[in-house]
């Protein structure tokens, strides 16, 4: 919510930044990380027994 002070428009910290402080994108790119290094591990490992 956004309110006048003095000639000057003062927003909360929320609104400002547009959504919510959950830690939601660590966690993705986390999981994505493990995946891709777990994923062309296997790929790798596979290539050299074959």
């Amino acid at each position: 919510m956004s309110e006048m002070k003095d000639g000057e428009v003062h927003i909360d910290e929320e609104d400002a930044q547009g959504g919510s402080k959950e830690g939601v994108v660590r966690w993705v790119l986390l999981i994505s990380l493990i995946a891709a290094i777990l994923l062309l591990s296997i790929i790798w490992i596979v290539g050299a027994i074959g």
